[in-house]
């Protein structure tokens, strides 16, 4: 019988914190990132390999895009982890999620069962947490680039009614905005999960074949969005605010 759950499923304790199969798939992918990284940085040859080549093309695609948005590869180079950190990490949890078999490893929780892994993405919480970093993290570095007291000026200026006003929507904007990474991503994953279940219960033969390779596109695009629209967020911070308005 096809059960679907909206929340993550608790699949063991440590202690008295609970840890579902989301979150153990996102330490999964954050273990796999960090071992490609780490063998990657003890690999660099003056004459590529097959990796390094395609890490090579990787970053210097991130980097031209990132010059696109930003105007300098001094800037791209400074925010490049961060963006391409949430770029990869999303992009991998989608896919790792899509694996064939991933979703078949059942565990047996009192009278039922849950399946052992979940794409990070499918669980609420992951998404809200990862906006909520995201968020954070282009108002930090906006208020390094340039200063906390012109940083807080954008939502709190009391130069004048209009300008206090505006103050407001935009820092109602910021709570939109991690509003529309969180349910994006979520929605956009988890259907894709019901979709897949259903069409695997109904035909569970070649039939489902196009719906996996489409939900493989859709994994990375929604990571592309995730990881461009902080890009524009950080963009949009670390410009002053005189300038960003000029530029308007």
């Amino acid at each position: 019988m096809l059960q679907i759950s909206l929340r993550a499923e608790d699949i063991f304790h440590i202690g008295g914190f609970p840890v579902t199969n989301a979150e153990l798939l996102a330490v999964i992918v954050l273990v796999l990132l960090t071992v490609i990284s780490i063998t990657l940085r003890n690999r660099l040859k003056m004459v590529p390999d097959m990796l390094q080549n395609i890490a090579e093309v990787v970053l210097e695609g991130a980097l031209g895009l990132m010059d696109s948005v930003l105007g300098s590869r001094k800037e791209s180079e400074k925010y490049l982890p961060i963006v391409l950190t949430i770029f990869l990490f999303v992009l991998f949890s989608n896919w790792l999620g899509l694996v064939p078999g991933v979703s078949s490893i059942i565990v047996h929780q009192g009278e039922g069962s849950v399946p052992l892994l979940r794409s990070p993405a499918s669980d609420l919480n992951f998404t809200l947490a990862l906006a909520l970093i995201a968020v954070t993290l282009v108002n930090v570095f906006g208020a390094a680039a340039i200063g906390l007291k012109q940083r807080v000026s954008v939502f709190f200026n009391f130069g004048s009614p209009i300008k206090f006003f505006v103050g407001i929507l935009e820092l109602l904007s910021e709570f939109a905005r991690i509003i529309s990474f969180t349910f994006r991503l979520f929605g956009n994953v988890f259907a894709g999960e019901v979709l897949l279940a259903i069409m695997a219960l109904l035909v569970p033969y070649l039939v489902p074949l196009p719906f996996m390779f489409l939900e493989v596109f859709v994994g990375f695009i929604q990571a592309f969005i995730f990881g461009m629209l902080t890009l524009v967020f950080v963009a949009l911070a670390v410009t002053p605010h005189e300038a960003a308005e000029a530029g308007h």
